[in-house]
């Protein structure tokens, strides 16, 4: 009998138990962080890139020489 009782307890102090209940939580939140982070990245470095693409243009359009060059001796 006195073996149960101890038994008993120990099933009562585990489900008092709450430290696990706190890390399953927090994992669960940095999942959900860094599923929000990696979407938030995707769609930052899209944008990112169609402004550098933009600037390339640009910078292309500006480095060309005026003159032309095609070898018409400047006429």
């Amino acid at each position: 009998m006195f073996k149960l009782t101890i038994l008993r307890a120990k099933i009562r102090e585990f489900f008092r138990e709450e430290e696990g209940a706190s890390a399953i939580e927090y994992t669960i939140i940095a999942a959900l962080l860094a599923a929000i982070l990696v979407t938030a990245m995707g769609t930052l470095g899209t944008s990112i890139e169609g402004a550098f693409t933009y600037i390339s243009g640009v910078l292309n359009g500006v480095s060309t020489p005026s003159g032309g060059g095609g070898g018409t001796g400047g006429q």
